[in-house]
């Protein structure tokens, strides 16, 4: 079995932003491919996953940079699955430039859901096909993102149809583009995001009206939104995204 997988590449317009830097929804976009085809490598493509009538979801990430890289620059991204915790199946990323230098890391945890009813489940058949990599790197720490207290800015939203994917819920890659919307200009053209974390509690599905809340306070931010009325019992918080903006070289 392949303990990790690494797949390097050119960054590309359609991955940065207005600066030219890499997005934050973009690393997602990367961490969530190189997963998939690392699945594959172990004999667990979509269609076997199909087959067991399970998906792989994202339950919580968090990213960390030590600097943005640039449209052009060539970047490898590694990853490798650590043993499972419970129902949890932690997952471990490492960026790097073209001479080898570190980028950044993340971490992640995957839950498996059951394309039926929709909950959370073990499956033996894919606990056969990981690895053993009680002896790779941890990566960084990674906890719950939590709202920040403070004067928040109320919108709602209803997804688009682009925001969803073939497990018919809005993809984990989206709710960052929907950060950075909520940001803005004036604030993302002075400032980057060089760390985040982002827990998904619960999916987004079609024609949900989502509110959403948006703090400032110093250089960091807080960004979660929540399906039902606010404050009613049936209220539920979807995600939330934490993070910590720096100023742009």
């Amino acid at each position: 079995m392949e303990k990790s997988y690494t797949d390097t590449f050119e960054l590309r317009s359609l991955a940065c932003d207005m600066q030219g830097r890499w997005k934050p929804g973009a690393i997602l976009e990367t961490m969530q491919e190189i997963a998939g085809d690392h699945c594959a490598r172990l004999g667990l493509p979509r269609p076997v996953m199909d087959g067991l009538g399970i998906a792989w979801v994202l339950s919580r990430v968090r990213v960390q940079l030590k600097r943005q890289p640039r449209m052009g620059e060539t970047i490898s991204a590694s990853t490798w699955p650590l043993p499972p915790r419970h129902l949890f199946y932690p997952r471990v990323n490492a960026f790097l430039d073209g001479e080898g230098n570190e980028i950044g890391g993340a971490s992640s945890l995957w839950l498996l859901m059951d394309l039926n009813t929709r909950r959370v489940v073990n499956s033996d058949a894919v606990l056969a096909r990981l690895p053993d990599n009680a002896d790779m790197p941890a990566g960084i720490a990674i906890g719950a993102a939590r709202p920040l207290a403070g004067e928040a800015v109320v919108k709602e939203l209803v997804a688009p149809y682009s925001d969803f994917d073939l497990n018919g819920h809005v993809n984990n890659t989206r709710y960052l583009d929907w950060t950075m919307n909520a940001l803005g200009h004036g604030v993302l053209a002075e400032k980057w995001i060089s760390d985040f974390c982002v827990s998904y509690d619960r999916e987004v599905r079609p024609d949900e009206v989502i509110r959403t809340e948006l703090v400032l306070s110093g250089d960091r931010f807080s960004f979660c939104g929540s399906a039902g009325s606010t404050g009613s019992a049936g209220s539920t918080r979807c995600f939330c995204v934490a993070g910590v903006l720096k100023e742009r070289d």
